[in-house]
């Protein structure tokens, strides 16, 4: 049975609007958890290097809130069913060029929602590589 926005009903999600980064620097944070169990998700985000993955851990645990408050979905069997960014706003800014002209800059910002799911992960499976030959 599905719910509203196609959210079914052991399903949570939550959003983060307005993220001051790019969306492909998001994405790559993203790969990082998509379809990982909760526990292991929040783990890699905290040892990440990359400055966007406390924000991305950060809606990770308003996620695991919403499930635990809102629908009371016990927190250990959740896992990272879907998460995705895409762009919000640019500001463009101008610097000062040479002789006098102009360089725009521009200041993207991002979206990202993250869906969790109670259940089993799915397990990854990896494709196998066909080998051509001549």
């Amino acid at each position: 049975m599905t719910a509203r926005y196609g959210i079914k009903e052991n399903q949570v999600r939550a959003f983060n609007k307005m993220i001051r980064v790019s969306h492909q620097k998001l994405n790559l944070v993203c790969d990082l958890v998509r379809g990982l169990p909760v526990e292991r998700a929040v783990d890699v985000l905290k040892f990440s290097k990359k400055r966007v993955a406390g924000e991305v851990l950060k809606t990770l645990l308003s996620a695991v809130a919403n499930a635990e408050h809102n629908k009371n979905l016990p927190v250990d069997t959740l896992y990272v069913k879907e998460i995705w960014c895409g762009k919000a706003l640019t500001m463009k800014r101008i610097m000062a060029g040479p002789r006098g002209s102009a360089r725009p800059i521009l200041k993207p910002f991002s979206n990202l929602t993250i869906v969790l799911e109670s259940g089993v992960a799915p397990s990854k499976k990896k494709a196998a590589k066909k080998e051509t030959t001549k």
